[in-house]
């Protein structure tokens, strides 16, 4: 059975963290074909592309119009119950006879049997320890006389002709699929079972978790894109292991035990990134997927206009416009227009869709950004915003919240920022008690994070 890899951008996803994610679990799965075909023996992954929050609008438009499956929704990487168990495990009819438990607990060489209903669903477990207490019942006398050795054998023919139903457990520990298998520990390690079984919601038995299982290390597997940063990366990173990062951004304090493959260049978009690893590796890029690979670049890289486009990222560009048969610039123009209508987007969208926390000295600040080609628009609703981002920044306890709204054809942002905003005063020059105007800004990783990082 192949070992699931999550594929995974950063909390409060935008466009390129979706479309890398989509576009690299593609072509790893395309690698992992072309390596069993030479090498079938060869350890087998299968790479789930995921997220970690509601799908930009932009992505959920592309995606749909291509017909790509939207990454999965999660919302931790710690092992869970489903992670560890045995699945499809060995069942057997309520209203089979005893010795038909034993045959088949001796034939797969394990200690208990799923116990179904008429319907198939769960009833209980039956263990060989049962089985065995029932036998040794069954031969308990002390005589030698040929009559009791009788008697003895036809006691011990009658109980192991016995329904199952009659030696049946039904006091097990039941876990959910989905459960923490750290909350499981306690519970198994207490009960008086060895084993637990893992249950649907409808009812049917899918997996055994023995205590040899909870013994062994598990750890999930992943693969981060579009950031390598603890506090931008899915719960549970610490428990799981880290096989890859793709990412564009500056490198963050992410630790991994081994080493791994980490693919960290200076250009405009994590979706360049993977589509060069897409050209390196001679893999064909499907429409679809070359479509959402180009909406990423477009949207990071505010078409092609924001300082971190390098002439790799427009390269890139023009060979995906080339798939699918469009203009890379009016391709863009149409992503931004996906965008529903800033004067009724939620305030909480508006705002954190596409938002970061940076690690400053002992204080850490939230910068979000909100891209748009109706400025006015959102400034109408600036008092609404503040409040939000006033909100935000007491439950967080951020030193500062900051607000890129970035105008795409005026080239520029309105900053707006609510909570300790000297320093954002003093590195930009600007008054930032109220929203100002700062042209030619349009790169929050550059032009702006950097330089409060730096200071």
């Amino acid at each position: 059975m192949a070992t699931p890899v999550i594929v995974v951008g950063h909390k409060h996803p935008d466009n390129d963290s979706i479309a890398a994610a989509v576009g690299y679990a593609y072509l790893k799965n395309q690698l992992m074909k072309r390596t069993l075909k030479t090498n079938p023996e060869a350890k087998e992954y299968t790479y789930i592309p995921a997220r970690l929050g509601p799908l930009p609008e932009e992505s959920e438009s592309i995606l749909s119009q291509y017909e790509i499956e939207p990454p999965e929704a999660i919302a931790h990487v710690h092992v869970r119950v489903q992670d560890i168990m045995s699945k499809n495990p060995v069942s057997i009819s309520e209203n089979a006879s005893l010795i038909d438990a034993g045959r088949l607990l001796r034939k797969h060489n394990i200690r208990a049997l799923v116990v179904n209903d008429e319907e198939g669903k769960y009833r209980g477990l039956i263990t060989t320890r049962m089985i065995a207490e029932r036998y040794i019942s069954a031969m308990d006398t002390d005589s030698e006389s040929t009559i009791d050795t009788l008697a003895v054998a036809n006691d011990l023919i009658n109980s192991l002709a016995q329904v199952v139903s009659s030696l049946t457990e039904t006091d097990v520990l039941v876990l959910s699929p989905d459960g923490l298998l750290k909350d499981a520990i306690a519970d198994l390690m207490g009960s008086e079972l060895r084993e637990a079984v893992v249950l649907d919601t409808e009812g049917y038995c899918i997996g055994i978790v023995t205590r040899s299982d909870v013994a062994r290390q598990t750890r999930r597997r992943v693969i981060l894109v579009d950031h390598n940063e603890r506090s931008q990366a899915v719960n549970g990173i610490d428990e799981a292991e880290v096989m890859e990062i793709i990412d564009h951004h500056r490198i963050g304090d992410i630790s991994t035990a081994n080493p791994i493959r980490f693919l960290n260049y200076p250009l405009g978009s994590s979706a360049t990134i993977v589509t060069m690893q897409f050209r390196e590796y001679g893999v064909t890029i499907p429409e679809g997927i070359a479509a959402v690979l180009l909406s990423a670049i477009m949207t990071d890289t505010v078409i092609l206009k924001s300082p971190t486009t390098t002439d790799v990222d427009r390269i890139q560009a023009d060979y995906l416009a080339d798939i699918i048969g469009e203009d890379a610039t009016e391709f863009g123009l149409k992503v931004f227009q996906c965008r529903g209508a800033d004067a009724e987007l939620p305030v909480e969208t508006l705002v954190s869709s596409d938002s970061k926390e940076f690690q400053v000295g002992d204080d850490t600040i939230l910068i979000a950004q909100h891209e748009t080609v109706t400025l006015q628009a959102v400034l109408n609703r600036e008092a609404e915003i503040r409040e939000y981002m006033s909100d935000i920044r007491e439950r967080h306890n951020y030193d500062f919240v900051l607000l890129l709204v970035t105008d795409i054809f005026a080239e520029g942002s309105q900053f707006i920022v609510e909570g300790d905003h000297h320093k954002v005063d003093r590195i930009f020059g600007i008054d930032s008690s109220k929203s100002v105007w700062m042209p030619g800004i349009l790169s929050r990783k550059k032009q702006v994070a950097a330089r409060l990082l730096g200071a």
